[in-house]
Parts: C-alpha cells; sequence; structure tokens
C-alpha cells in the first residue's frame, strides 16, 4: 500500500496522462522496435484536440492493434511496435473520420499529424470543438495560454492562467478556456480555485466530460471520495471511452476500501475498483498506473503471483516511474515469500 505522499503523488501523475513510452527487450538481447507519436489539431482555429481517441491500426487491414487518448497539447505516442505499415485514425463526434498511414518497416519512428474538420452533418456539444461565437481577441488570448504549458514551469503556468482568465472575461462562455484555467489550477495544486473553474465548466456546458473527469482529480487529491465518484460516474455517463476516467473511479473504491480491515467487510468496494481497472486497461494496454494499481489489488486478496504480473508490467512500462524503486522493493519480498510457488529464488 501507498504512505499519503506516494498517494496524492500519484494522483497528480494521473491527471491527463499522456503516451507512454514502451522499451522491449529479449532474454538474450533487444528486440528492435519503432514508434509512432504525432498531434491532433482541430481545423478551425488550429487549437490541440484534448482527449481524442486515436486507433493505431494495421495497414493490410489486419484491425486495430492499439488505442491512446490526446493529451492537452493534442499529443500521442505507441510504442513498441514491430516494423511494419500502420495506420493511424481518429474519430470524434461531431468531426469527420481522419487517417493517416506510415510506413516504419525502414524507419525507427515515425510522425504524423491530423486535423479535424467538422461535420456539417451532425451537431456536437462535446468540449473541445470550436465555437464559431469566440471573439478573436478571446481566442488569441487563448493560444497564448496553450504556447505557455508547453513548459511545465510554475511560471509559465502562472502566465498561462493569466491568459485563459483574459480570454473567459472577454467571452465568458468560453468553454474550452475554463476547463484549461482550471487543468492549469491543478498543476499548480491550487484545489479550491481549480474546482471552481471546473464547476463553471459544467455548469455551461452539461456535457463537458473532461470536466467532470479533472474536477474527479481535484476531489480524489482532498479525499472527497463522495464527491469524487459522483462527477467522475457523470464523465461516464458521458464518455465511456476515458480510460483515464475508468481509472479515476478504480482509485475512488481502492481510496473507499484502504481503511476497512476486514476483507469480507472491502470486498464489493475492491470488486468494485477491479472492474474499473480492468476496463481502463482494455481502453489503453499500456497505462503504467492502471497496471499498479490492479498489482496492489490482487496483493490486497492474497493473488501475490498475479499481483507480480501486474508490477513486473508496471515497471517494464515505467522503469524510472515514480514508484518504480518501492516497486521493485514490493516484487523482490514477494518474489522471495513466493518463492516455493514460483520455483524461483
Amino acid at each position: 500500500m501507498f504512505s499519503n505522499r506516494s498517494r496524492l503523488l500519484l494522483s497528480l501523475t494521473l491527471a491527463f496522462t499522456a503516451g507512454l513510452v514502451v522499451t522491449l527487450q529479449a532474454q538474450n538481447g533487444s528486440v528492435t522496435t519503432v514508434e509512432v507519436h504525432g498531434q491532433v489539431r482541430f481545423a478551425e482555429g488550429g487549437t490541440p484536440a484534448y482527449n481524442v481517441l486515436v486507433r493505431l491500426e494495421s495497414f493490410d487491414g489486419g484491425g486495430p492493434i492499439s488505442e491512446a487518448f490526446t493529451d492537452r497539447l493534442g499529443k500521442f505516442q505507441f510504442s513498441g511496435l514491430p516494423p511494419a505499415q500502420y495506420s493511424i485514425k481518429v474519430h470524434h463526434p461531431g468531426f469527420r473520420d481522419t487517417q493517416q498511414n506510415v510506413d516504419l518497416q525502414t524507419s525507427s519512428s515515425g510522425f504524423v499529424m491530423l486535423q479535424l474538420s467538422k461535420d456539417s452533418t451532425t451537431s456536437s456539444s462535446t468540449t473541445g470543438s470550436m465555437d464559431a461565437r469566440t471573439p478573436p481577441a478571446a481566442q488569441k488570448e487563448f493560444d497564448k495560454g496553450l504556447a505557455a504549458l508547453e513548459s511545465s514551469d510554475k511560471k509559465n503556468i502562472t502566465t498561462a492562467i493569466g491568459h485563459f482568465e483574459k480570454a473567459i472575461a472577454i467571452y465568458p462562455q468560453f468553454v474550452e478556456a475554463r476547463l484549461r484555467l482550471g487543468t492549469a489550477w491543478m498543476d499548480l495544486a491550487q484545489w479550491e480555485k481549480a474546482e471552481q473553474a471546473l464547476l463553471a465548466t459544467v455548469e455551461i456546458d452539461p456535457k463537458a466530460a473532461n470536466a467532470f473527469f479533472a474536477l474527479g482529480e481535484v476531489y480524489l487529491w482532498q479525499n472527497k471520495l463522495a464527491e469524487a465518484e459522483n462527477v467522475l460516474t457523470k464523465g461516464l455517463a458521458i464518455d465511456d471511452h476515458s480510460y483515464v476516467g475508468h481509472l479515476s473511479l478504480a482509485r475512488v473504491n481502492w481510496e473507499k476500501a484502504r481503511p476497512m480491515k476486514d476483507l469480507f467487510e472491502a470486498k464489493p468496494t475492491l470488486e468494485k475498483s477491479y472492474e474499473q481497472v480492468k476496463r481502463s486497461l482494455e481502453l489503453n494496454p499500456n497505462l503504467a498506473p492502471a497496471h499498479l494499481l490492479k498489482g496492489n489489488l490482487l496483493l490486497r486478496v492474497a493473488r501475490p503471483i498475479d499481483a507480480l504480473v501486474e508490477f513486473d508490467e508496471y515497471l517494464r512500462l515505467e522503469p524510472n516511474g515514480a514508484f518504480a524503486n518501492e516497486t521493485r522493493t514490493a516484487v523482490d519480498k514477494i518474489r522471495k515469500a513466493t518463492s516455493h510457488q514460483t520455483g524461483r529464488g
């Protein structure tokens, strides 16, 4: 189990998780792998498209291989792939489907840039779509804020907040600016200010799923578990394909079960957590924190061998992650304790 400090660090690292770098190694040498990374932007205005589902598929029609969601800068990444030809496809409500092919048979990496254009045959209230009513001056301030966020330096985050606030002052209905303002306050651990900005976001747009997920993180950090469960459930009702949302809800139930000493009492809540973490891994198999939580859940119900599999996967995905050292220590202890079951010393 994590300490209070570790639990809070995990909350921070999970918020709007970007792509994870995967390094594959064979027992007797390195395996040649390739990676695809890129960015998705809205054609109208050119702003990054956040939390958009990107699918990696086989070029020859072999079907989907993996999925990822774009981060706050519209970026995504698929790593640890065998050399081949791939298709990158994007589907987002209210926009035309788009795709791009990339040949990685002779190159170790590839970059793709995809644009989302509005589909005039459908309507969408999904947060992130461009609002045609946004005044140019508000859009200009918003773009300056996004540019400032390219650096995680606190000074630049503060600068970004100033631009987002100016954009909102010019156009109070600017949903995306309010969402970005809330997540920027989260980056500075200003939870009350983040909550205010995000609540204002969902008041303007009740279908802003990303704002509900961000609120869930804010409440989780503050250990307001009932509030976190409420907003995460609302967000998932809007967007059930958010691996971040499912993982956050899994963590809510994990935290609810932590004080329960009696396993029989804790089991229903642990099972809820397990179902949610499984769903998050179905959506993103390379989500390292989900493997870490799944390992802890398995360990709690006395399944150490299965827990080892998840801890090993976490370490494979994030060998230098925030919890890598303590996970390695736990793995060593479990292996020693279960050596008679695994046949390994």
